[in-house]
């Protein structure tokens, strides 16, 4: 029996960089397998990921929990046939509830070890009324507070309260005897990418998922939310200073970007990160493909948003 691990959490939480860091540090004498789904027919941390992992299998066009559950299960069967890995890690779109994917897990044999949930501190105010972003919260027994480098103590304090009223309000519930799911839960705090060591030492196997409401297994969380996407290719080379200015017009409706572009002046493509109106870029080897960039927000338009 193959044991699994759920990375959630809200856009641009920093969720991939968790998975890596976790692979690296706590798992690097294991065969790790990795599936990662994202939004578009273009994705960036799946292109990522690859370039540390060969046994990656990405999952575009949708959610897992949505419309791609048939292609997910039959993917985790592909990756155990293929390569017999130890554990497998399963990162989740942002815009999506881990839950129905946690009983994909349970149904195809997997022991799942843990779900856990990737706060970004930094924009937690942002986001944290999004139902989806609740539905993340209640369906984990593992939040990661991440970026608390980027906040005062005050914010982080605030910020676990919140967290803990959210949990409680949201937690996974039997349909049928209202029990809470989740009566113990961990919060650990993340600085500048570090973990605790302590993370996935204390997991509580979560061997009985409890009945699921209805309404919850069929949610489309994309259409719900009003969530949309889509992706811009880039045709010629643009220099560093063009990519700043462009960001610092987006529309706060668009909350995230990513994608990898060639700048000028710069020997490697560089990975584009932004989120609520920060930016960060990163190289990244080994990629041959076109310059594209994947705009994600609410009620959004391509026309006229990231013209060069």
């Amino acid at each position: 029996m193959i044991s699994s691990f759920v990375i959630t959490g809200f856009l641009g939480a920093g969720k991939t960089t968790f998975m890596l860091k976790a692979v690296k540090e706590h798992f690097k004498d294991k065969k790790v397998a990795v599936i990662v789904n994202e939004i578009g027919d273009v994705g960036v941390d799946g292109k990522i990921l690859q370039n540390v992992y060969s046994n990656v299998l990405e999952l575009s066009e949708g959610c897992i929990c949505c419309t791609l559950q048939v292609e997910f299960e039959k993917g985790v069967y592909e990756i155990l046939e293929k390569y017999n890995p130890d554990f497998l890690f399963v990162e989740t779109s942002g815009a999506s509830n881990p839950f129905p994917i946690m009983l994909s897990l349970q149904n195809i044999g997997s022991l799942l070890e843990g779900v856990v949930c990737v706060v970004d501190a930094k924009n937690f105010h942002n986001y944290k009324s999004n139902e989806t972003f609740k539905y993340q919260i209640g369906s984990s027994n593992i939040i990661v507070i991440n970026k608390i480098d980027l906040v005062s103590e005050k914010e982080l304090e605030n910020i676990e309260d919140e967290i803990k009223v959210i949990k409680k309000e949201y937690n996974l519930r039997d349909f049928l005897t209202s029990e809470e799911f989740f009566k113990d839960f961990k919060i650990y705090k993340s600085k500048y990418g570090q973990m605790d060591e302590d993370l996935f030492k204390h997991i509580y196997p979560i061997r009985d998922l409890p009945n699921l409401p209805l309404n919850l297994a069929g949610v489309n969380h994309l259409e719900e939310s009003h969530i949309g996407e889509f992706v811009v290719f880039l045709e010629k080379e643009i220099s560093y200073d063009e990519l700043e200015q462009k960001l610092k017009n987006i529309p706060k409706n668009i909350y995230r970007i990513k994608g990898i572009v060639r700048l000028k002046d710069f020997q490697t493509p560089m990975v584009v990160n932004y989120v609520f109106g920060y930016t960060e870029l990163s190289p990244i080897e080994k990629y041959d493909g076109k310059s594209f960039l994947v705009f994600i927000g609410e009620n959004i338009k391509k026309e006229n948003v990231f013209v060069l």
